[in-house]
């Protein structure tokens, strides 16, 4: 007969999912209160974290549940941006209809990178999707009848309803938290759970009969839509779109708050975006070379939080626990 769990043994399952929970009701008080006790600067700081972390959490759904780093979803986010603002700025259309669009174009760009990328792993999809952003960021620079080159485009993306930046907040705020749930959905359902029996040993779940290149190829592409819907809040939210939007930094950017936050869980994505944007902005009023100073900041947490801040936290607990 199988002994009975002691008390302490039992209670271990269910105290990390009760902690989970809390730490997300904190987190969703904290962004739906914050706005209401800052200045309008800071409020525009708030909403700019809010459209990074879906940015980075869909980093994460690749670097953190199938292994695969990316390093192209910023290029994807700005193609969704470029869309955007194109369609309100040149052709006058509907902000509304030029963010479907955006996502249309971002799903599209990013299903053409995964019949690309999928088959290959580590170093190599590393730089083939590094590859792939740049052929991107060199066809916004150059093609400036439409993308307008290196002064990039500029329109009155975000309806007058929303002008205000309270406003425009709470909507941005509202489509994340929806849009967070539809994540979190997708990584704990039985498709997430394959994605990481392959990011564990993608030779055994081929010899178990699952389809490792259309597992991968539904992972990219549903990670290029959400960096899409991000691309398109970022363009309502900025109104401007330049080449920088989809240069190397912009993918780098999203990975380096995936991994501050920690990979492979998701709701770090909202943490390392509040790191680091507010780093950014905080370091810059002090210094020029405050990318100096994120850099020093970064190496340290790789020392001593390889996981990152949440999966550090998780790391800590659990030791106690045990």
């Amino acid at each position: 007969m199988t002994p009975a769990p002691t008390p302490a043994a039992a209670g271990k399952p269910s105290f990390m999912p009760r902690l989970g929970l809390a730490a997300v009701i904190l987190g969703t008080l904290f962004f739906a209160i914050a706005p209401l006790l800052v200045p309008t600067y800071q409020i525009s700081i708030l909403t700019e974290v809010l459209i990074y972390a879906v940015l980075a959490m869909s980093v994460d759904i690749l670097a953190g549940y199938t292994g695969r780093t990316p390093l192209c979803l910023g290029a994807v986010f700005g193609v969704s941006t470029y869309v955007t603002v194109y369609w309100t700025s040149t052709m006058g259309g509907s902000p509304y209809t030029g963010m479907m669009l955006g996502i249309l174009a971002a799903t599209l760009v990013a299903a053409i990178f995964a019949i690309l990328a999928i088959r290959t792993t580590g170093v190599y999809f590393l730089l083939l999707t590094l590859a792939l952003g740049m052929i991107i960021w060199g066809i916004c620079l150059r093609w400036t009848s439409v993308t307008g080159g290196e002064n990039g485009l500029r329109g009155a993306v975000r309806p007058a309803e929303l002008a205000a930046h309270m406003p425009f907040y709470y909507v941005v705020f509202v489509a994340v938290a929806i849009i967070t749930f539809i994540m979190w959905r997708f990584v704990r359902s039985p498709f997430g759970l394959t994605l990481r029996g392959i990011r564990d040993s993608d030779s055994r779940m081929r010899s178990l009969g699952y389809n490792v290149s259309l597992h991968m190829f539904i992972a990219f592409t549903v990670a290029g839509v959400f960096a899409g819907v991000a691309g398109a809040l970022y363009a309502m939210f900025n109104d401007f779109v330049s080449p920088s939007t989809v240069a190397l930094t912009q993918s780098v950017e999203g990975l380096l708050m995936a991994i501050t936050g920690g990979v492979g869980t998701l709701f770090g994505s909202f943490i390392g975006a509040l790191a680091i944007i507010g780093l950014e902005n905080a370091v810059s009023i002090y210094t020029e070379r405050w990318q100096t100073v994120l850099g020093l900041v970064f190496i340290f947490i790789m020392i001593f939080a390889p996981d990152g801040i949440l999966g550090g936290i998780k790391t800590l607990l659990a030791r106690k626990r045990g």
